[in-house]
C-alpha cells in the first residue's frame, strides 16, 4: 500500500470522527479550532503524496475545502461526512494497472 493511500485512510478515519455530530463539534471547539488546521495540513500532505504517486486526489481537495469551512455548524458536519466517504473510496479502490504491451524480439 502506498504512502498516499495510508494517509488517505488516516485522514478518512479522522474525518469520520469529526463527522460524529456532538463529538466532532466538541473536538473542534475544545481544541480552539486547531483540529481544523491540523486536518488542513494532513490533507495537504496527502494531496502532495497522491500527486507524486499519480493517484486520484479529489478527496484531499475536498478535505482542504472542508478544513476551511468546517467552523460553520451544520455545514461542517456534512462536509466532514462527504470528505470521509471520498477518502475511503480513493484509499480502498484498487488501482488499475495499464495493459502492458509485450514486444517480441525481431
Amino acid at each position: 500500500m502506498s504512502s498516499s493511500k495510508v494517509m488517505k485512510l488516516i485522514t478518512a478515519i479522522l474525518e469520520t470522527i469529526l463527522a460524529i455530530p456532538v463529538l466532532g463539534g466538541l473536538i473542534v471547539i475544545g481544541t480552539l479550532y486547531w483540529a481544523l488546521g491540523i486536518m488542513f495540513i494532513l490533507h495537504l500532505v496527502t494531496l502532495i503524496l497522491s500527486v507524486i504517486n499519480k493517484e486520484k486526489f479529489y478527496g484531499s481537495v475536498v478535505g482542504l475545502i472542508t478544513s476551511c469551512l468546517a467552523w460553520i455548524p451544520f455545514l461542517g458536519w456534512a462536509l466532514h461526512l462527504v470528505t470521509a466517504i471520498l477518502l475511503y473510496i480513493t484509499a480502498l479502490k484498487k488501482e488499475q494497472k495499464p495493459h502492458e504491451v509485450t514486444q517480441f524480439p525481431a
